[in-house]
């Protein structure tokens, strides 16, 4: 959550920009803290889905948002405060739809947080496949202390990176942690001095995944995404149902014969 913002910026909320096999999502809405009103979790939905459409040019997704001071300092107070029940359902629907979106992406997607990532803004955080943070970052769900509960996935998701005993005591008190903090929990997989040096890691991490079958990541996310909280004997079923997949793929056979033969592969996403 954050506080109440002022006047949205004369510009989308969100942009996507290009650079090679990475694509990056700006979050640009600095004077609200990236704050995350209907528009703007539609938006960020919108691009998500323009991206799928190009996932043969795309490897990697970061998401950012833009200021320096957030990432995403929360929901937007000022949309949800006269919301009735009805309305606050379909609001928690439609952020459950977003991180939906991402995580059925089928490239690897990074949250680069830099800032606050507070409320919605972590559960945002929590539906990409890793988080990676500056130093100065901090994270946690206030949601309490507005009479509310995390609405966007929080309950879920949060659990499943730290464990029950500190997602409750987060979620219980409303308090924040340090990136130093979330990474010895888990909840970052890496944390950098400042946000040139995040920007260059995450790009890194993207490049290295990029070099491997396309056709594997993609499947291996979908394992994970599916099997998150399911049974063993489900959970299982469901790897062994992708494993099977991968012999379906070009990159499979490619990728052996490379191992077999002692040379690098020629992947081709197929």
């Amino acid at each position: 959550m954050t506080e109440q913002p002022g006047p949205d910026e004369q510009h989308p909320p969100v942009r996507i920009e290009r650079d090679g096999v990475v694509a990056t999502v700006v979050i640009d809405r600095p004077t609200a803290l990236n704050a995350l009103s209907p528009d703007v979790l539609v938006a960020i939905a919108d691009a998500f889905d323009a991206l799928r459409a190009e996932a043969d040019a795309v490897r990697g997704v970061l998401v950012v948002g833009e200021g320096g001071r957030a990432f995403v300092a929360g929901a937007d107070i000022r949309s949800l405060s006269t919301l009735t029940p009805e309305e606050g359902a379909e609001a928690a629907r439609l952020g459950h739809r977003v991180a939906a979106t991402i995580e059925a992406f089928p490239a690897l997607v990074i949250a680069c947080v830099d800032g606050f990532a507070l409320g919605g803004g972590l559960e945002l955080a929590l539906a990409c496949d890793l988080i990676y943070a500056t130093e100065s970052s901090s994270f946690g769900q206030p949601e309490v202390r507005l009479g509310l509960i995390p609405g966007f996935g929080g309950t879920v998701r949060l659990p499943r990176a730290v464990g029950l005993p500190l997602a409750k005591d987060l979620i219980f008190t409303g308090r924040r942690i340090d990136a130093a903090t979330a990474e010895a929990a888990g909840l970052i997989a890496r944390r950098f001095p400042d946000r040139d040096a995040l920007l260059a890691g995450a790009r890194a991490t993207i490049d290295e995944v990029a070099a491997n079958a396309w056709t594997a990541v993609a499947l291996a996310k979908r394992v994970l995404v599916e099997a998150a909280g399911t049974p063993t004997a489900t959970a299982t079923a469901l790897e062994v149902a992708g494993f099977a997949d991968a012999f379906r793929t070009d990159d499979m056979r490619e990728g052996v014969a490379a191992f077999i033969e002692k040379r690098e592969p020629g992947f081709s996403g197929r």
